[in-house]
């Protein structure tokens, strides 16, 4: 089949950050002197709820963290105590390429490409400007900012229109089964599954041979990318 255009996702697809998440928290209760009563996948999991109503990130994640720190009977100001602290240790620059980035951009050179990302603008733009691909994208398209965040189809359909790509045409390259490949497959477009960035199954399981739901591809890096859209 054709291609028309490829879009990609950014965090544990394109980059991961070289300090995780949780070293940082860690470090943010620390300097707060706070015990640790906030887990990297409770702040994750209620992200969404207040990206639609959030200025920045930074903002974004006061709100988060105070609002997880009054579920759990303390005082919400603790919680925006430690996100202002993590903030002031993530660097969104120190970002480096995941695997095979290099040779499966190289070999989608001669097609319009995009990105679809759940992240606020500046903040993804510090990521792809660290990379060196500033100018690599035909289209960004910062969901939950510019449009719906993922899962919603809006931000893909977004992408499709500046890159005049027709769906059934387009692949969407992701980590995230819940975002990237619902999100893609709700807009239509074909979704590669990047199965490096999110575990398919917990570390004394073995792998899940159902993803749910399940991507028309699935690769354990992006070296592998070419091979599977045939080129």
């Amino acid at each position: 089949m054709h291609t028309d255009a490829v879009l990609f996702d950014v965090d544990d697809t394109l980059c991961r950050y070289r300090r995780t998440g949780d070293e940082l928290l860690a470090v943010a209760f620390e300097r707060t002197g706070l015990d640790p009563f906030i887990t990297l996948a409770e702040y994750h999991g209620r992200y969404p709820e207040f990206v639609d109503d959030s200025d920045s990130v930074a903002d974004l994640r006061e709100r988060c963290f105070a609002a997880i720190a009054a579920e759990k009977g303390r005082d919400p100001e603790a919680g925006r105590r430690v996100a202002r602290a993590y903030a002031d240790e993530r660097d969104h620059g120190d970002v480096e390429p995941t695997a095979g980035l290099d040779a499966a951009l190289s070999a989608l050179d001669d097609l319009p490409l995009g990105v679809v990302t759940n992240g606020a603008p500046k903040m993804q733009s510090a990521k792809l400007a660290a990379l060196g691909l500033a100018d690599a994208f035909d289209v960004v398209v910062h969901a939950g900012y510019d449009a719906p965040a993922k899962p919603s189809p809006a931000p893909f359909r977004e992408a499709l229109s500046a890159l005049d790509a027709r769906p059934e045409r387009t692949y969407h390259v992701g980590d995230s089964l819940s975002s990237d490949v619902a999100g893609a497959r709700a807009a239509g477009v074909g979704a590669v599954w990047l199965t490096g960035g999110e575990p398919a199954a917990a570390p004394d399981e073995e792998p899940n041979p159902d993803p749910d739901p399940e991507p028309d591809h699935a690769i354990a890096t992006l070296a592998e990318l070419s091979g599977v859209l045939g080129r």
